[in-house]
This record gives structure tokens, sequence and C-alpha cells, in this order.
């Protein structure tokens, strides 16, 4: 049965059984996806059984995994990619669909290693994803059409937002999104630890900071508006707020930002060409 056949749930192979792995059974299902659909695999068998039990999902080694598989979804560590490709390549169903979490890993990779006209699609999960939240973007190798992609969407959808990209832009998802979390985390730090400069008791100061950027992030998604324009909403000439930017501007907290994420994508493209 290929990916492309319909009425019967496609039989998903996750293989990796470590965080993101993890991450993807459990987005599965909470979207709805039989647990007689999903078979998990790991090196570590005592993880694969781990997520087996947790989730009510089969458990097998590799290759029967993914000798009964539909979709299989990758989510090894990039180094250990072209060992798992090697192995799944023999036992691949035709039409099967192949999709990948590792980091920095291009189609090409894939595509060179697996049979001729094997769908394939690069994902690019966050963090967040782990709780529903997260920010992802996929993109379609040379065989990987429109139904491939909303099959993908359709796994991820428990995950967060999936947004679909040419893979010329994952260096930059992977540096905004992908990396983004570790940002969000460092403002949040740097917040709170001001906030104790000033004299606020430092769990007090924590929880301000998470519901700040928090409630910030649901207002500029709720209401559309370019969050310059929120800025502004609360910006009274020569009060707090504009004293406040004033100072992030004279150190080059904007720049700063921008700085952190081009260098991201930079070290996502030597990677990739590694």
């Amino acid at each position: 049965m290929g990916t492309q056949d319909t009425g019967v749930t496609p039989a998903v192979a996750v293989l990796g059984g470590g965080v993101m792995g993890g991450t993807l059974v459990a987005a599965l299902r909470a979207g709805g996806w039989p647990g007689d659909r999903v078979t998990v695999a790991d090196q570590d068998a005592s993880k694969a059984d781990a997520l087996a039990r947790e989730h009510d999902v089969r458990v097998a080694g590799n290759r029967d995994a993914v000798a009964s598989a539909d979709v299989v979804l990758l989510a090894v560590k990039p180094d250990v990619v072209p060992a798992a490709l090697a192995e799944l390549a023999p036992v691949l169903r035709d039409g099967a669909l192949v999709v990948s979490v590792a980091a920095g890993v291009p189609l090409r990779v894939y595509e060179d290693a697996l049979p001729a006209g094997t769908p394939v699609v690069r994902v690019m999960p966050n963090t967040p994803a782990l709780i529903g939240k997260g920010a992802s973007g996929i993109a379609p190798g040379a065989a990987a059409g429109d139904e491939h992609l909303a099959l993908v969407e359709r796994v991820l959808a428990a995950t967060g937002l999936v947004v679909r990209v040419a893979e010329k832009h994952l260096d930059a998802v992977t540096a905004l999104s992908g990396s983004g979390p570790a940002y969000v985390f460092y403002v949040i730090d740097a917040l709170a630890e001001a906030g104790v400069l000033l004299g606020l008791p430092r769990d007090l100061a924590s929880r301000l900071a998470v519901a700040t950027v928090e409630g910030s992030a649901a207002m500029v998604a709720r209401t559309g508006d370019h969050p310059a324009v929120l800025r502004e909403r609360v910006s009274s000439p020569g009060g707090t707020t504009v004293a406040g930017v004033a100072a992030l501007d004279a150190h080059a907290v904007r720049a700063g930002l921008v700085a952190g994420v081009r260098a991201a994508a930079e070290r996502s493209r030597e990677l990739g060409a590694s």
C-alpha cells in the first residue's frame, strides 16, 4: 500500500527513540493515529520499549519496521543518517514516503541513497513541538508532491505550526525557528535577571518574565498587528517604555539578535556542506 491510498491510515515507522522520535510518536497518537499503525524502532531496545508502553504503539527492529511502513520517519542524529539509509533502502516499500528531522542533511543525500523516485521530505522542527507549540518547516524532494506534503502536515499537526518551504530556505528556518527557542530563553533569563537586580524575588521575576513573553507573543498572533505597531501603543512620550527601548537600542540588542540568526544560518549551511 502506497502513501496515496485512501481509506486506511498509513502505517508509520519512527526510527529513533530519542527526544524528537518520542515527540513524533506522541504527535501521531495525539493526532488520532491508531497505535497499531505506528511502530517505533531504536538501536537501544529499552528506548523503543519505553515509547511503545507509554503511547501504546508497536515496537520492532529497524528493518522490520521499515518493511511494513508507508511512511518512515527518520529521527536519528545527522551522523547516523548514512548508515540508517543503507539499512532501510533494501527493504523500503515501493512508494513509501521518507521523512527526516535530521538537521543539516540535504535532500540529495537521501535521494542518492534510496531507490530512484522515493519521495523524501525534510523537516526542521523545534523543541516547543514537545508541548504542541512548535514551529516546523517542511521541504519536499524531487519526487515529493502535494499529497506527500499534506501527509507530513497531518503527521505533524499536533506539534504546532507547520509551513512549507523550499529546501534553500531551510537554513533560514533552522536559524530562526529551529534555534529560536534558545534566543527567547536567553531573553527571558535576561528579563528575570533584571528584575532580580531591581529587587524582585527570583521566583517572582521569572514568573513575570515568562508571562510577559508569552502574553506579548499571543498579542502579536491574535491581533495580526506588526510588533512595531504594538510596541508604539505602549510607548508614551517621555515614559518608562520609551526610556527602556532607547537603552536597548543603545546596546544594539536588535542588531545582536539579527547577527545571532545570521550566524546560526551560516553554521547550518556549513553543516549541510560537510
